[in-house]
């Protein structure tokens, strides 16, 4: 039987599973089954289900799931958008399930954010990445984002959005043009 998969709307019924998704793939050892881990340096969780709430219920925000259907339902990925309301939109939380990063979902992932900011009539996407995650900076570049120049602090005190192991974190913000 072949595996089917489903890009589709995050729904508030998702929200306890995708929590477990997203805080799995980022932190602690079950991250590092994959290549995006952060568990290097930041202990902690990464979401909760009311800031998920809250982005699937917003108009101006999406998140978009990747889906196996059969057998068996089950979200595979994720990622987040955010129209500014003013001809762009912000990336983030793109998450596959480590065990199946290489195989082409976060591109797939990627590419259904970007067709969802075009219908809003966005002009660029942003997104930010914590500048130690050297891969991850590359993977964006491939795919046309480029540096801005600007970065942004990490947000130190919030434990909701996880632990940090160093004092220096911080964001090095991208943009990609889209036509």
């Amino acid at each position: 039987m072949k595996t089917a998969y489903l890009i589709t709307p995050a729904q508030a019924s998702d929200v306890q599973e995708l929590a477990a998704l997203v805080n799995s793939a980022y932190r602690g050892d079950s991250s590092r089954a994959g290549w995006t881990t952060e568990a290097d340096f930041l202990d902690g969780q990464r979401t909760e289900s009311k800031v998920l709430l809250g982005q699937i219920a917003d108009p101006m925000k999406a998140v978009i799931l990747c889906l196996r259907e059969a057998p068996g339902r089950e979200v595979l990925g994720c990622v987040y958008l955010e129209n500014d309301g003013e001809n762009g939109c912000y990336l983030g939380m793109l998450t596959v399930k480590p065990t199946l990063q290489t195989q082409g979902l976060g591109s797939v992932l990627m590419q259904s954010a970007e067709d969802q900011a075009r219908r809003w009539q966005a002009k660029s996407l942003t997104l930010g990445v914590i500048q130690v995650r050297g891969s991850l900076i590359r993977w964006y570049e491939r795919r046309g984002y480029q540096r801005t120049g600007e970065t942004r602090p990490f947000p130190y005190g919030q434990p909701s959005v996880g632990l940090p192991q160093r004092e220096d974190l911080h964001f090095v913000m991208f943009a990609k043009t889209l036509i």
